[in-house]
């Protein structure tokens, strides 16, 4: 768990990190979002302990990064923008190397090394030179040094930069399994790739909090309800009045009804809306309506963000 508490950093006049809080919790993934300028980078180099803050404290598994800072880092693996590799090493060199620099210790490095390269999927360009990598295998290759020392927490700033669509997915599937053993935090401009592993996420503008929450409850807070849009076959009037009725819809507003298929656009009130489709799915079921496509009309996150570090409202 990370603890980030009335953090402040100042150049001069200037606060770049302006009394920001906000935690990390065990096996979550965090999506860190800002605007360009906005404090991001600072934040995370005081996180990392890369940079000290003016004020306020950073605690990691309950080592404050100022006070103990080596058994802080210890539980910390951080992927930088641009990861920091030795072009003229082979990656088995450079992950020795990197276990010299953590100290892990000469008779588990092997194994661990062996495990990490695995689950990174890098075993085949193991004797190659990095310089001769491609942009993927290079991510993959940062990724890896991040995990040296079995840290408890990973820090990825834009892992996916640079990166080919399907490099992006194989990345994306990598956090993802990650983060079933490891916190993380991940710094992306590429929001539908937050929207697609994030567990909650905290976006700053001006160095301050401007939105933490899950993804769901922000897109409820901008757009005051949650929306389904579902396409059908069946009488419009009839299964408009019939939804109706059924626990936490609000309202059923026609959209397209035409020859092939019908569209209701459903206000849904509540917390669960996976209860709130499952009896959607029976009333049609049970009518003998089918439902052709359900799907979320809620906000994305480029819309949550962009409406949030516009200034128009704060969540």
């Amino acid at each position: 768990m990370i603890e980030i508490n009335n953090l402040v950093k100042r150049y001069g006049d200037k606060k770049a990190v302006n009394g920001i809080s906000f935690t990390v919790n065990d096996d979550e993934v965090l999506g860190f979002l800002g605007p360009n300028g906005a404090g991001k980078s600072t934040t995370m180099n005081i996180i990392t302990g890369y940079l000290s803050s003016t004020s306020g404290t950073v605690k990691v598994n309950g080592h404050d990064i100022l006070e103990e800072p080596e058994l802080a880092k210890k539980e910390i693996g951080y992927l930088p923008e641009n990861p920091p590799l030795y072009t003229d090493m082979t990656v088995n060199e450079y992950l020795d190397f990197i276990c010299d620099l953590k100290g892990v210790d000469k008779h588990k490095r092997r194994k661990q090394l062996e495990k990490i390269i695995s689950m990174v999927k890098i075993s085949e360009v193991t004797d190659r030179l990095i310089g001769n990598l491609s942009k993927g295998y290079k991510q993959r290759v940062g990724i890896a040094q991040a995990l040296v020392g079995n840290p408890s927490i990973l820090i990825l700033d834009e892992p996916t930069v640079g990166l080919d669509p399907s490099q992006i997915i194989e990345i994306r599937k990598l956090i993802k399994s990650l983060s079933k053993s490891h916190s993380i935090i991940i710094s992306s401009h590429i929001l539908s790739e937050i929207q697609e592993i994030a567990d909650r996420v905290v976006i700053i503008n001006n160095g301050k909090i401007a939105a933490v929450d899950t993804l769901t409850d922000l897109s409820k807070r901008l757009s005051g309800q949650s929306k389904l849009l579902m396409s059908f076959r069946g009488p419009v009037k009839e299964c408009s009045t019939k939804i109706r009725t059924l626990p936490g819809i609000t309202s059923a507003v026609p959209r397209i009804v035409d020859s092939k298929y019908s569209q209701l656009e459903l206000g849904i009130a509540g917390e669960n809306s996976n209860e709130i489709r499952e009896s959607i799915f029976f009333m049609m079921a049970n009518s003998g309506w089918p439902i052709l496509e359900l799907r979320s009309l809620d906000p994305s996150l480029e819309e949550v963000f962009l409406n949030i570090t516009s200034g128009k409202k704060r969540a």
